[in-house]
């Protein structure tokens, strides 16, 4: 027996060498850690389909990973004589008729060994084997002849897979099972403990499938004729042809041109090409690219259709996430990218990569609007995962932009037409140490004209490649269930019957929050890191330059402070320390040394002054509250715990709609109260007598550091102020909120210019905009009927505050251009 089983061992050992010449395989969740396996427990490994090959993969994977071994025999009477099994013996063939799957005799043995040994445990791990990546066709003869699945391949076939596809194998190893939870409730059914366990790897596996392939592909051609058949383009084009006066038919050929002109074209040989070569290109222009919280991701694909909503930093994004996701074993999405980048050979190779094309506006060209709503219906409801930037386009100042309701508005009306296939939302924060479009961002802020996207313009950028740009993260956040929103905006919206038309009134409520959640948890899954802590510091100091000794304690410290009371779970830290930082801003040009006997000092200097700002813009809204607390000190020396709690909790609000805040309002006092505490934990602040909090005494490091606190949200405060001061000025019923926004951002550019201050979004007309939108809202000033501004002493009172964060000379620089009395 035994020489026959080495015998047995060595020619599964030959075929397994023999097959690797040829196969090559790309493997995720393949370590302990990942797995969390116990190590007193036996681990048994299981496959869906009895296949030779698929066997000799597993085996090679495992003594790869040293995990524990696929052919050490179990402790299963007449069951496996090695640590895994196949689910089902393969039945049918090519050219036989398929068979209801029939479970192995070993996952019965091992079914049974469970039941009569209910002290002892097996660790289950599902594991799956694609044979290629590719998503099957619609009606595909060669989806019939190479397709990897469950009841077909025979032989012939399977040589023919791994011939065509061996080279882009793809092997996923996943949270192990306990045999003895699974089958506990059914010890005295052997059947029923059978069905129970085949159903859950059988579910498993299937889940697995999606999230990896996707659902099928239609063809493109067949997919725009289906657009066309759909009742709501029918309508249209009956609607376009009357309003026009002209044939139907002639309009029925722009809506195919709109379709054509709309639709992907997604091809998995494009995205295996992409593949390659963006590893490449990631190595040129990034030192390495982190990915966190990715299981988010791969627990909602097997169950449900994906939205993907990152910010938008870089023309890189549309590429870093498909790559991230294709490498983590998860099919890249359908991507909606502006129609300015549907250009000649670019255009086409990015249909093929999955993006599909949309134009800037469509709002006064019904038939393009009906034709594109339904082209992302078809998305949804077969299942395809989607991804879109819900900021409309790229931030130029490092901020979350203000969400644009367009594309959150159609996938709610489409969910709602139906909501058979769940949707969920999964935010992404990109993080760059140095964004590739910087440079251009700067002149734009400045005034000038936004270059149009071109193959020329990309053949520029293509001179950057020997340039480092750092490392860069993908972090994902907390997943969103489109029906949970639903649920709390409108809870009967399952009971309601929805068509293309339908436009609830409680739509744009939904949309809106949405678009908040998302917002929010973008940047609740920042990637802090060292340039962005840098610049936090050297920005808050008022000639931009510091001592580099003072600079690495006040990063560390500050650092601390995130760790002291971490923001979001789904955050995450730059490594090492605030030396390391220095140095490495050094190293990547964004900062210069000065050195000087008593100590070197570090700056900023020309543009890098502004380009720094973007960088410190990404995580501000972290130090947003201790910042705002720190920030009330400024010309006040104590004030009592509750003036505090009321005055952040009176800022709050418009802090929160404009850095997305993750804390609701009425969570504020609360967490203005640990934030009190914790900086007087740091020693930024001291504790007195009778509830009061005072600051340190002038000339301490400590007071040094809470002033420097102060400034990294007290121009956002300064911004709030220059508003209300520019109200008051032309007083209640004499000013339009775009008057007001017009002469606000005029003050806020003089104020710039004579205080030097580096930040562009501090006199961005939009900013103003969303303060007064939401002033308004929180029903502080009101519009008359002939759309002027009124307001009453709740406005003064809110003036007068400013005493306690703006300088004298800011306060007499307001003063002055508005003419009113402190």
């Amino acid at each position: 027996m035994r020489l026959y089983q080495g015998i047995r061992s060595l020619i599964l050992t030959f075929f397994r060498k023999m097959l690797f010449l040829w196969v090559r395989t790309d493997v995720s969740g393949n370590s302990v850690e990942a797995l969390g396996l116990s190590p007193e427990k036996p681990v048994c490994y299981v496959l869906p389909y009895s296949s030779l090959s698929s066997r000799l993969v597993l085996e090679q994977e495992v003594i790869r990973a040293k995990l524990p071994g696929a052919t050490t025999s179990l402790p299963v009477k007449n069951g496996p004589s090695h640590s895994f099994f196949f689910l089902y013996r393969r039945v049918g063939g090519l050219f036989r008729r398929r068979q209801t799957p029939v479970p192995t005799a070993e996952f019965q043995a091992l079914v049974r060994y469970g039941l009569d040994n209910p002290d002892q445990d097996v660790q289950i791990v599902p594991v799956s084997l694609f044979w290629g990546r590719s998503p099957d066709k619609e009606k595909s003869l060669v989806k019939l002849l190479l397709s990897d699945t469950w009841s077909v391949a025979g032989r012939l076939q399977k040589f023919l897979i791994i011939l065509v596809h061996g080279r882009n194998t793809y092997v996923q190893f996943n949270k192990p099972l306990s045999l003895k939870e699974v089958i506990d409730e059914h010890r005295d059914n052997e059947e029923r403990a059978n069905r129970k366990l085949a159903r859950i790897l059988r579910t498993h596996f299937r889940k697995v499938r999606q999230a990896v392939l996707g659902p099928d592909l239609s063809h493109r051609r067949t997919l725009v004729q289906g657009l066309l058949r759909t009742q709501a383009v029918k309508e249209a084009i009956r609607e376009a042809a009357a309003k026009e006066d002209i044939a139907p038919e002639k309009v029925r050929a722009r809506a195919y041109k709109y379709a054509d002109e709309i639709a992907a074209s997604m091809s998995v040989v494009t995205i295996r090409i992409f593949e390659v070569a963006l590893a490449w290109l990631w190595n040129r222009l990034y030192k390495g690219v982190a990915v966190n919280n990715i299981k988010v991701v791969t627990e909602s694909a097997q169950s449900s259709a994906v939205v993907y909503v990152p910010c938008h930093r870089s023309h890189i994004d549309y590429l870093l996430l498909s790559y991230v996701l294709y490498k983590n074993g998860l099919m890249p999405p359908h991507i909606a990218a502006g129609i300015n980048l549907n250009m000649p050979i670019v255009g086409s190779i990015l249909r093929r990569g999955g993006a599909f094309f949309m134009r800037r506006s469509f709002r006064d060209n019904p038939l393009y609007s009906t034709v594109f709503n339904e082209y992302m219906h078809v998305m949804f409801t077969r299942g395809y995962s989607v991804e879109y930037f819900v900021e409309g386009g790229r931030s130029r100042t490092g901020r979350m932009l203000q969400p644009r309701p367009g594309m959150l508005s159609m996938t709610v009306r489409s969910f709602l037409r139906d909501h058979r296939k769940p949707i969920v939302f999964v935010p992404v924060y990109i993080g760059y140490e140095k964004v590739m479009e910087g440079r251009s961002y700067l002149g734009e802020l400045r005034g000038k004209k936004k270059q149009k996207e071109s193959v020329l313009g990309l053949a520029k950028t293509a001179r950057k490649l020997n340039n480092s740009f750092g490392r860069v993260a993908v972090n994902f956040g907390e997943a969103i269930h489109l029906s949970d929103v639903l649920d709390e905006v409108h809870g009967n919206w399952r009971e309601e019957t929805y068509d293309s038309a339908s436009r609830p009134t409680w739509l744009n409520d939904t949309v809106s929050e949405l678009a908040l959640r998302v917002a929010s948890n973008i940047n609740a899954s920042v990637a802090v890191n060292p340039i962005g802590m840098i610049a936090t510091v050297l920005l808050g100091a008022e000639r931009l330059a510091m001592d580099e000794g003072q600079l690495i304690r006040l990063a560390d410290q500050y650092a601390d402070l995130l760790k002291a009371y971490p923001y979001a779970e789904t955050v995450t830290l730059p490594e090492g320390t605030g030396r390391d930082w220095v140095a490495y801003c050094e190293s990547m040009g964004l900062v210069s040394r000065q050195p000087q006997k008593l100590g070197d000092i570090i700056g900023l200097e020309g543009s890098n002054a502004i380009l720094m700002t973007y960088y410190r813009n990404n995580i501000q809204h972290l130090f947003a509250l201790p910042s705002l607390i720190a920030s009330l000190f400024e010309n006040k020396s104590s004030l009592t715990r509750s003036k505090i709690v009321y005055l952040a909790g009176v800022a709050y609000p418009y802090l929160q709609s404009e850095l997305f805040l993750r804390y609701q309002p009425d969570e504020a006092e609360d967490v203005t109260n640990r934030w009190i505490d914790e900086l007087v934990n740091q020693g930024l602040l001291e504790a007195a007598p009778n509830d009061r909090i005072t600051r340190p005494e002038e000339g301490t490091e400590a007071m040094l550091r809470l002033r420097i606190l102060s400034r990294f949200i007290i121009q956002t405060i300064e911004r709030y102020h220059i508003a209300v001061g520019t109200l008051r000025k032309y007083g209640p019923g004499k000013i339009t909120a775009e008057e007001l926004e017009e002469q606000s951002t005029l003050l806020a550019e003089r104020m710039s210019i004579l205080f030097g201050l580096n930040a562009p979004e501090f006199f961005d007309k939009s900013l103003f905009r969303n303060f007064i939108a939401n002033m308004q809202k929180n029903g502080v000033i009101t519009t008359d009927d002939n759309g002027l501004l009124c307001y009453g002493k709740g406005l003064d009172e809110v003036a007068d505050d400013a005493r306690l964060v703006l300088s004298v000379e800011k306060r007499q620089a307001i003063q002055q251009v508005t003419i009113l009395g402190v």
